[in-house]
């Protein structure tokens, strides 16, 4: 009789690290986004001040002093990028929470109880499906910063809000329909027979099988968060002068690309590179929660 232990059963968490680390650019997408994280987050330690201006140097090129150059104000574009990445990915990330709270929320009241609430919410969601994206978050953000909130006057809520406000169906979509499925299931049906309250289920049971397709539409929905906001601030309507962001720093470039083409090329790369390394991100995330899979590897 042989005395080799046995193998010991791992844990799903275990599983979908390891799963998710054998998906090698999702892993190297992690490295890239820590580090523009902490290029955004270190941005203090930049000698320049984004607003600073010199125009005696203006339309530098990159060079020992300035190496990213600097623009028709002679402000040091690497400044101004470091600062506007802490805006750009701030906005991407609470945009994202809040939609996904929202979606979630509708989603999981929506799949569980059904019936008229179920269909008074999908109308609700299907409709705000119909409206025309971009000029929908255009009249928002004028009409948000014209009231008198004080939260209101920082753009950089007006932003967030907005952005949530109208990419919290997919969400919302994703969640219903996984409800509706795992609401019928056999362990839901014993805790609801052992006199468990719905929220419980809900929060409990049912929300935490969940985890897996939400993180993945977070991803999805991030990425596309970051573009958004940067496309409102290169027509002007998003973050607001002087606080420079990716998008609006592109704005500028946009007359002078021929002549100073590096105000144009840094802050697409950083665009490029975060939203490519947070797309990786959610396909390492898909393969890593793949249910089959991880069945299979228990």
């Amino acid at each position: 009789m042989s005395d080799a232990p046995l193998p010991r059963e791992q844990s799903m968490g275990r599983i979908v690290l390891r799963r998710f680390f054998k998906h090698k650019l999702a892993g190297i997408a992690i490295g890239v986004l820590l580090v523009l994280v902490l290029f955004s987050v270190f941005a203090g330690l930049n000698s320049y001040s984004p607003t600073e201006q010199n125009p005696t140097n203006s339309f530098a090129k990159p060079n020992a002093a300035n190496w990213f150059g600097t623009d028709e104000l002679g402000r040091d574009v690497l400044s101004r990028i470091m600062y506007g990445g802490r805006v750009s990915l701030a906005v991407g990330l609470l945009s994202t929470v809040l939609s996904i709270f929202l979606g979630i929320t509708v989603g999981a009241l929506s799949g569980y109880f059904g019936g008229w609430l179920d269909s008074t919410l999908m109308r609700v969601t299907d409709a705000f499906l119909t409206f025309p994206t971009i000029f929908v978050l255009i009249i928002l953000g004028a009409f948000l910063r014209e009231q008198q909130l004080f939260i209101l006057q920082n753009s950089i809520f007006v932003v967030i809000i907005i952005i949530a406000a109208l990419s919290w169906m997919w969400p919302a979509r994703l969640v219903r329909g996984l409800f509706l499925v795992l609401r019928e299931k056999e362990f839901v049906t014993a805790s609801r027979a052992l006199g468990g309250s719905n929220f419980r289920i809900i929060v409990q049971h049912i929300l935490p099988n969940c985890v897996g397709p939400i993180l993945v539409s977070g991803t999805l929905q991030m990425a596309s968060a970051i573009i958004t906001e940067s496309g409102l601030s290169y027509l002007g309507f998003g973050v607001q002068p002087p606080t420079p962001t990716w998008g609006s720093i592109l704005s500028t470039a946009q007359n002078q690309i021929f002549r100073a083409p590096w105000l144009g090329f840094f802050p697409g790369f950083m665009i490029f590179i975060t939203v490519m390394a947070i797309n990786y991100i959610g396909d390492g995330l898909r393969d890593a929660f793949d249910p089959y899979v991880i069945h299979s590897e228990k």
